[in-house]
């Protein structure tokens, strides 16, 4: 599938999902990768803290690796590079300034030692034997974000990374001129960002909200505020400071990595809110009039300190029913139902609640919707279409968007990871595709954690578990004691002795009969208790619990 001298293009993750964004770049002996980033499992991944990309493609080509590019410093593109370094060695990885910073405190937690990490300037450039690569600023809810791009031996290729064009943000605005002179020399193929595809129009300026932010701290001058928004939305926690500041409130921060971020983000300059941060203790001390509480927990995380608030848990704060509650975020999908529960138990106290459904303007997203998408693609003109970072009906709908925009439907390309682009000359085919998975991060395991133990920690949540313990002496091939059932999450056993006692019946008699042949082993008892307990129990409840059966050889 790959040839010498031809360019190849190819994603080990973000396509078909939003985040864990991680794309490639091959020419012979040399690969680019743009991003590292993580996915947040969803409900029915339990026990899962982090899905990473497939790193196996890298590992076989260990050798060629030649450095790692990262557009700006969030998550879902930069959290899985701890685990990368933990497993490749990576020559270099390039950062701008807030993810450089973002990156060392991630490595030094983790007490990864790596001397390869380097920050970058917008009219920095890397030059390889194949790549040279450079970068454009853009738009986005994090300081010095910017879009990539590598000159190959067959063609350019632009990478947007995370954008929006807001004309009057907090932060700098896009570099217009920069990407007008890369469309004078030519495009080849623009991977565009595909997120808020799905939204028609222009997204909301950040200054919008500000303005919103502002109209609230006027309307309560003599409330308590809370706000809750993303610890990652940088200009969002410097305009929230900066207001803080003009109406003489005192900020009071809540969550690790709302204080990592802000702290960060004051080292590097870009918020300034030395006068204003006090402690939880100074802050219980001020009149609700002096302090604004700005804490995590906008998608309903129940150990996010704004949960732990709403339940009356958190041992620093206590609701009033003056308190005013500002949700400035939008609801990650999956994340609404947990929202809500957040919402009503501040309800449940009294407290009123600005959400971004009913004050739309108190959130911006930092995404780019159709029409910014578009004027993307008009600015670069390029000839082929990639859209990535999305779920696959947003592929699809970037890729009509990149055909209205007169790109021909044959030149844009939907694709799955491990699907692989080869550019030639300026001509780009699809060349083919290799397996690409998902890598598990549970505790301290890496990628060993098989779909058979997530599924039995689904059946367990939702169905239970039944536990059959055995004591027998496997010598004298006899049951001393009657099999004992306990259960978690099935039934209350107090409620149904009947039941129990028909399991421990069955499971005595099956020990029994088993016993009674001289070739059996530990593992055909378990085997025939756990199927006949899971065949009684399905028609007598209906339900299917795990069957766990417990033997223990006892010897005289």
């Amino acid at each position: 599938m790959f040839k010498k001298d031809k360019t190849y293009v190819f994603a080990l993750g973000g396509l078909g999902e939003v985040g864990k964004n991680m794309y490639c770049l091959m020419h012979n002996d040399e690969i680019v990768i743009i991003d590292c980033g993580v996915i947040f499992p969803e409900e029915e991944l339990r026990g899962i803290d982090y899905v990473l990309p497939d790193f196996t493609f890298l590992k076989n080509n260990e050798k060629k690796i030649k450095t790692l590019v990262i557009t700006h410093g969030h998550e879902d593109h930069i959290g899985a590079i701890p685990f990368l370094l933990q497993n490749i060695n990576i020559p270099s990885i390039y950062a701008p300034n807030q993810a450089y910073a973002l990156i060392k405190k991630k490595l030094a937690d983790r007490n990864i030692v790596y001397k390869g990490l380097r920050p970058y300037k917008s009219e920095d450039k890397l030059k390889y034997k194949n790549f040279e690569i450079s970068f454009f600023r853009t738009t986005h809810s994090v300081p010095d974000s910017h879009g990539i791009v590598v000159k190959t031996p067959n063609g350019t290729v632009v990478e947007t990374g995370d954008f929006k064009f807001d004309l009057t943000p907090i932060g700098p605005v896009t570099d217009f001129t920069r990407i007008s002179e890369i469309a004078k020399d030519g495009v080849t193929l623009l991977m565009s960002e595909s997120t808020n595809v799905l939204d028609e129009g222009f997204s909301m300026s950040e200054s919008k909200v500000d303005e919103a932010v502002n109209e609230v701290f006027a309307k309560h001058p003599t409330n308590r505020l809370i706000i809750a928004t993303f610890a990652s939305n940088i200009y969002r926690l410097k305009h929230i400071i900066e207001t803080c500041k003009k109406y003489k409130r005192k900020v009071c921060i809540f969550g690790r990595s709302m204080e990592n971020n802000i702290n960060i983000s004051m080292e590097g300059g870009y918020i300034d809110a030395k006068e204003v941060l006090v402690s939880a203790d100074v802050a219980n001390t001020l009149k609700p009039e002096e302090v604004v509480l700005l804490c995590t927990g906008t998608q309903g995380e129940p150990l996010a300190a704004l949960s732990r608030i709403a339940d009356g848990t958190h041992r620093q704060i206590k609701l009033s029913p003056n308190d005013i509650v500002i949700f400035s975020s939008s609801a990650i999908p999956g994340n609404g139902r947990a929202i809500a529960n957040t919402i009503n138990k501040l309800y449940l106290k009294g407290v009123k609640v600005y959400t971004s459904k009913t004050d739309r303007e108190i959130h911006a997203s930092g995404h780019g919707m159709t029409e910014e998408l578009k004027l993307m693609i008009r600015l670069t003109n390029p000839k082929y279409l990639m859209p990535i970072h999305g779920e696959y009906r947003m592929l699809k709908r970037h890729g009509q968007i990149g055909h209205d925009c007169d790109i021909p439907k044959e030149n844009i390309f939907i694709l799955d990871n491990g699907d692989v682009l080869e550019m030639d000359h300026g001509k780009i085919t699809k060349a083919g595709n290799f397996e690409v998975t998902e890598t598990f991060v549970d505790g301290n395991r890496i990628g060993d954690i098989s779909g058979a133990v997530l599924n039995d920690r689904k059946i367990m949540a939702s169905e239970g578990i039944l536990v059959v313990i055995v004591n027998l002496n496997m010598e004298q091939r006899k049951l001393l004691v009657k099999p004992m059932v306990t259960t978690r999450g099935f039934i209350l056993i107090n409620e149904n002795e009947e039941l129990i006692r028909k399991i421990e019946n069955i499971s005595e008699k099956v020990i029994t009969k088993k016993l009674d042949n001289k070739k059996t082993t530990y593992t055909d008892i378990k085997s025939e208790i756990t199927k006949e307990i899971s065949n009684f129990i399905k028609e007598e409840t209906g339900r299917k619990p795990i069957v766990l059966p417990i033997i223990l050889n006892i010897k005289n």
